[in-house]
């Protein structure tokens, strides 16, 4: 696991629930970038993933 996929997974531990854009912010890069490390994540089966509109939720599995 990579350093930011800890520190995504270390959040998501602290908040229950966030945002891409709040992964985004908490690591200091895009909003493209930090929704493909939360993508990868899915891949590993290590979070899921909530649509809402205009907005993806991420929680852990």
């Amino acid at each position: 696991m990579n350093v930011h996929n800890k520190k995504i997974i270390d959040l998501i531990k602290k908040e229950r629930i966030v945002t891409s854009s709040e992964v985004a912010g908490h690591l200091g890069v895009s909003w493209n970038t930090a929704e493909k490390y939360l993508l990868e994540l899915i891949i590993d089966g290590k979070v899921e993933r909530i649509k809402k509109v205009g907005v993806n939720l991420w929680l852990l599995k």
